[in-house]
């Protein structure tokens, strides 16, 4: 009679360690704000879905009050947005044309300083979810490290890292794995 009650308590224990140690899911993409660090993470405290819905105290809380001011911010946060940089394979080394973009968005979040980012940190699909999600988190802080040196705000920036669990690219050549490793400026309102 042990035996068996061993046995069982054995196979439940297995069956539980199992389902404890099984691939966890990244929570869907966030529309308006991440959790991170060094910079922390940001809520969406009452954001709504897209810039061009924001209502005026939104926009004042942004510190933009004009409709021109309004207009020129959607202009630029666009390609703000939108402008990734890549890392070569297994890196997270700025290389020169990372530099330039992180530049230009240097200048923007330096022109609206009160506007909140996330640096989301992404890998291709190579390689084990944990050491991915350390490469996406060394490929956010590189660039958090960049923009913070050339003078932007830290206290409105945060990282975090998704690994390989968020690509843009779903295919499974070295012309899809380059578009995967890079880092990813995601604005909060």
């Amino acid at each position: 009679m042990y035996a068996k009650t061993t046995r069982y308590l054995i196979v439940l224990f297995l069956l539980a360690a199992a389902f404890a140690c099984s691939k966890k899911t990244v929570p869907p993409q966030p529309g308006l704000g991440a959790e991170g660090a060094p910079g922390g993470g940001f809520g969406t405290e009452g954001g709504g879905g897209t810039l061009a819905g924001l209502d005026d105290a939104k926009w004042r809380e942004l510190g933009i009050t004009s409709e021109q001011e309004k207009r020129e911010f959607l202009q630029r946060a666009e390609p703000f947005e939108n402008e990734d940089i890549f890392f070569d394979y297994d890196s997270y080394v700025l290389s020169e044309p990372a530099k330039r973009t992180l530049d230009k968005k240097v200048d923007f979040i330096k022109r609206y300083p009160k506007v909140k980012v996330t640096i989301e940190g992404h890998c291709d699909e190579r390689g084990t979810t944990e050491y991915n999600l350390a490469l996406g988190e060394r490929r956010a802080n590189a660039a958090f490290q960049y923009v913070t040196a050339a003078g932007a705000n830290r206290q409105n920036l945060g990282t975090i890292s998704y690994g390989k669990e968020r690509p843009i690219a779903t295919g499974h050549d070295e012309a899809s794995w380059a578009k995967n490793r890079r880092a990813h400026f995601a604005l909060i309102y």
